[in-house]
């Protein structure tokens, strides 16, 4: 379970995709203040990358484009 106020992030991969040159190994983990996540796009063409379900705010992600998931220093607050 992951609480409202918890000071790491969860990932998980939408849809793992092994090639037969790439392979497909980390398909969920922790994202902390102390351990970052790096991701480099092998794919040429079409790559995505987004959050939090909602495909519509992706960003391109192609061959060579590498991005740096890691915790925020500013928290949010749920107001219900």
């Amino acid at each position: 379970m992951l609480l409202w106020d918890a000071d790491y992030l969860r990932y998980f991969v939408r849809e793992l995709f092994p090639s037969r040159t790439t392979g497909a190994t980390i398909a969920a983990g922790l994202v902390s203040d102390t351990q970052s996540l790096t991701i480099v796009s092998e794919m040429p063409e079409h790559g995505v990358i987004f959050s939090d379900g909602t495909e519509a705010d992706f960003l391109e992600f192609n061959a060579g484009t590498r991005a740096v998931v890691t915790v925020a220093e500013r928290h949010g607050s749920l107001v219900v």
